[in-house]
């Protein structure tokens, strides 16, 4: 019996996906994988996004199920007493069950963000507070240098304008590997610090700040570029520390977007062919964010549908060293781990962030909003 059909508010949407994950399975089953395999791998993979939901729907079925068959057997009056009593128990039991499944279901059905699987431009620059703020952008490089290498990440610096003290005016690099923009997409904004400088003798308490931009990284088939008629190249000696031939060859890049006026410029590399490509690596990718962020101010306008704006300008966090504490305030998380935090610890900070983020979306959901 499908209990679901009266009790789930999502029944028909289920129900359509069901027959739909039922159809594919033929599909997939009669097909050739040679004879069109770029129509077979889109299958597939609309095959393997329904899957869970699927299972979770008969697991949900079944449930409700065995929730019938132990209220058949309380309503009879001739029923033992001890087989009442043990229904009983196991109604209640399948109850938090029940409602256990009909959230999971929820999280299934959430809308999946596009870029969740995607690599990440990371991009770190020095705001207010001078040689300060230069010294916490290169913290927070570290900070999400340990945190990509603890979850086995790998992480390619593109380019870089390092200070005389150990700083960075900026600082942008790749990191790759699984889930990189899923878990690290809430981190772009204003990162703000308060410290005691290692510049300042009479030991007054500062606040810098930094802005980080989390940028997924473009696919070919995200942004195309006519490089002939869209990129002026032009080719300049490096500057700053470098190695031996660095700053004594043309190996800078500076590569300029004529329709938007984009601008990227990469000199780390010893080739200018490697800074070409990394400045266009870069330049895709903040011409996919600008694409992304139009269409999202188009649906949503002024609605918020994720943590906070996304807006660089938006100061998301504060670094207290002084009480050794950093704050969310986007969700008024506070941690007073402020060391483990900057060795890579941001594990609490992700979940938690993904989690309202999450719990803003069910919200919509169980008022009929819709998505």
């Amino acid at each position: 019996m499908d209990v679901v059909h009266t009790t789930h508010p999502l029944a028909q949407k289920l129900d359509l996906m069901a027959r739909r994950h039922a159809e594919l399975s033929s599909l997939l089953g009669q097909a050739e994988t040679g004879a069109n395999p770029t129509l077979f791998a889109r299958l597939s993979k609309e095959y393997a996004e329904l899957d869970p939901v699927v299972e979770a729907r008969q697991l949900l079925l079944d449930l409700e199920q065995q929730m019938q068959e132990t209220l058949d057997l309380l309503n009879n009056p001739t029923s033992d007493p001890e087989m009442q009593e043990m229904a009983r128990e196991e109604r209640e039991s399948l109850k938090e069950q029940i409602a256990q499944q009909h959230r999971a279901i929820q999280l299934l059905l959430l809308p999946k963000d596009p870029n969740d699987g995607k690599n990440i431009v990371l991009e770190i620059r020095a705001g207010t507070g001078g040689e300060e703020a230069s010294l916490f952008a290169a913290d927070l490089f570290r900070m999400y240098g340990r945190y990509a290498e603890a979850r086995g990440w790998r992480l390619e610096t593109l380019s870089s304008s390092p200070t005389a003290l150990g700083g960075f005016k900026e600082v942008i690099a790749m990191i790759s590997g699984t889930g990189v923009y899923s878990a690290l997409k809430y981190e772009s904004g204003a990162h703000r610090v308060q410290r005691v400088p290692v510049t300042e003798a009479g030991g007054r308490i500062h606040t810098s700040a930094c802005t980080v931009a989390i940028l997924p990284e473009a696919d070919e088939v995200d942004v195309q570029i006519n490089e002939r008629d869209d990129l002026r190249i032009d080719v300049f000696r490096a500057s700053g520390p470098g190695g031996q031939s660095v700053n004594t060859t043309d190996s800078a890049v500076r590569v300029t977007h004529l329709p938007t006026g984009l601008v990227v410029i990469c000199q780390d590399e010893k080739s200018q062919h490697k800074n070409k490509a990394q400045a266009i690596k870069v330049l895709k990718a903040r011409l996919y964010d600008m694409e992304q962020r139009a269409a999202h101010d188009e649906r949503s306008k002024d609605r918020r549908d994720q943590v906070g704006s996304g807006d660089r300008s938006e100061r998301i966090r504060t670094y207290n060293f002084p009480q050794g504490r950093v704050t969310d305030h986007r969700i008024h998380l506070t941690l007073h781990k402020l060391d483990q935090v900057l060795q890579g610890d941001l594990n609490e900070i992700v979940e938690t962030l993904a989690a309202h983020h999450q719990a803003e979306l069910l919200a919509k959901l169980s008022e009929g909003e819709g998505f």
